[in-house]
């Protein structure tokens, strides 16, 4: 028996029953990667009632979050080199007990420098639990039960992030923003008696670390790093018209330019590009990257129409977001079932078309398009939802031999999360630029000079003064102020509405990505062919 991550094994590999202790070991591993998932958005709907808390707001408090992804990204493809080191049980269990002290340290911060901070730590020690429970599957369980596993990652993938909005939003309501963060403490104590029981303890490779590929993983931290760092402050800061957004820039091209080399020319890298050449694997792992553009995304952009153009609050916005999860639960126990009766690129396919075309249910906004309009888009997307993430990674990991299993799970899962980095950066852009041309189609419509706009105002005017303000002149300005407002409003609306246009297209691309892919076994991990 060896380790997970290496050439041993924690749990036995041969198509047997699966005994109390495995299964435990694979819950305990998964509700840590849904604990770590979670966290990224569960501070979206709340993030007004952070940022008062900690006395910053504007654009900054959107570090909340990012702090966290960047904590994720960088770890993710290092896990399966560090696993080794320390030992896939240390390793895990300790990570778990720091995700745990970071949450609860979130609660107490007094600034946002702390906030960020704690939570890059928190997302770092987090993000391990994330490829480390996609590899004990599908190394633990053998192939007739595989598909389970996967079930149950994938709630922990799409249900989670989904999800993350209406738990924050009810306990912000109810309890205070700090309990967004000590509601880890119960389910992470669960999660730790069950890794630490089921685990087998073997012996750490520390031998590893005079021969790690520190020059690699170097360069993979600073390159993501100031990637990620541009894709947050780019929009506000006018991007290339920073010279801070310049440089970052060119740090990360250069750096991840050079951790790409670095790679392919090691004979033992850290992180194993070279299976991103498999043809399953890398259009699977495209596709999974298109999938956190839109996962994370769309939760971004509705959490903000919802916030900026309805004017909800944390719980509200749960209270709608919850339909972008719930169905969820329902469909996914099923969906292994299918992938023994469907090809896995048809329940694939299937999903992202129904996301996409969820997307473009949003296209016409208005100010009447809020809760009871979004449910049945909510609904189709959750749908969607259910029958990617499940088939999609048995599809990407045909052929992926064991001991390439924690490598490949680093990689596929790395850049879901970068996507959705990638994607709510893009959509943030794409936003503004929407809004501002809007603004001006409308602005130019609407002149001082036009009969129809002085008539508008005169009535406002009227209104005014026959409400308690007496002063003509002071009447006239608050109808202007308000036409003005009007517009802003309005040029919102159709700045979302364009933006779920283009998710859904970006999505629809990821749906026709699917035809490059290979039939396979329903299962993953199943040895090399």
């Amino acid at each position: 028996m060896s380790s997970v991550s290496g050439t041993s094994s924690t749990f036995p590999n041969v198509e047997e029953a699966v005994s109390f202790k495995t299964w435990v070991g694979v819950f305990g591993a998964t509700l840590g990667a849904f604990m770590a998932v979670l966290n990224i958005q569960i501070t979206n709907a709340s993030l007004h009632d952070i940022e008062g808390g900690i006395g910053t707001g504007g654009t900054n408090g959107a570090w909340v979050s990012t702090a966290h992804l960047v904590g994720e990204i960088i770890v993710i493809p290092l896990t399966d080199f560090l696993s080794r080191v320390f030992s896939l049980r240390r390793y895990l269990i300790a990570n778990v007990a720091l995700f745990l002290f970071f949450s609860v340290a979130c609660g107490f911060v007094h600034n946002l420098s702390e906030m960020i901070v704690l939570r890059g730590l928190q997302g770092f020690s987090g993000g391990v639990l994330i490829p480390l429970a996609f590899t004990i599957i599908v190394t633990s369980l053998p192939k007739s039960k595989q598909p389970i596993g996967m079930a149950g990652f994938a709630i922990s993938a799409t249900f989670a992030p989904a999800i993350g909005p209406t738990i924050g939003g009810y306990l912000t309501d109810n309890l205070g923003w700090q309990y967004v963060f000590y509601l880890n403490l119960v389910p992470g104590a669960v999660m730790l008696g069950a890794l630490w029981w089921a685990l087998k303890p073997s012996a750490p490779r520390l031998d590893l670390l005079r021969h790690g590929d520190w020059t690699g993983i170097a360069a993979l931290a600073i390159g993501l790093g100031s990637l990620q760092t541009v894709l947050e402050e780019g929009n506000q800061d006018d991007w290339f018209g920073s010279a801070l957004i310049v440089r970052l820039s060119i740090i990360a091209a250069v750096f991840l330019a050079l951790f790409v080399w670095i790679e392919l020319s090691k004979p033992e890298p850290v992180v194993n590009l070279r299976l991103l050449a498999r043809r399953n694997f890398g259009f699977g792992t495209f596709s999974n990257f298109f999938l956190g553009f839109g996962l994370y995304g769309a939760g971004y952009l509705l959490t903000q129409y919802l916030a900026q153009s309805q004017g909800y609050n944390a719980g509200q916005i749960g209270a709608v977001m919850m339909w972008t999860g719930l169905p969820q639960l329902v469909i996914i126990p099923f969906v292994p079932k299918l992938m023994g009766k469907i090809d896995s690129r048809l329940l694939v396919g299937f999903g992202l078309s129904l996301f996409a075309i969820s997307c473009f249910m949003n296209l016409e906004l208005s100010r009447d398009y809020a809760a009871d309009q979004l449910l049945i888009p909510n609904i189709t997307r959750a749908v969607g939802f259910a029958f990617i993430l499940t088939p999609l990674s048995a599809v990407a990991m045909v052929g992926m031999e064991r001991e390439n299993a924690g490598a490949a799970s680093g990689l596929f899962n790395m850049m879901r999360n970068l996507g959705g980095a990638v994607g709510t950066a893009a959509l943030v852009t794409f936003f503004t630029k929407r809004e501002q041309y809007h603004s001006s189609v409308i602005n130019a419509n609407v002149s001082l000079g036009d009969p129809a706009t002085r008539d508008r105002i005169a009535n406002l005017q009227r209104f005014f003064i026959s409400h308690g303000t007496p002063d003509p002149a002071a009447a006239a300005h608050k109808a202007i102020v308000l036409i003005g407002q009007a517009i802003r409003a309005q040029a919102n609306l159709m700045g979302f509405g364009d933006t779920f246009g283009l998710l859904g297209a970006m999505l629809t691309i990821a749906a026709i990505s699917i035809v490059f892919l290979k039939k396979g076994p329903i299962t993953a991990g199943a040895g090399a062919h």
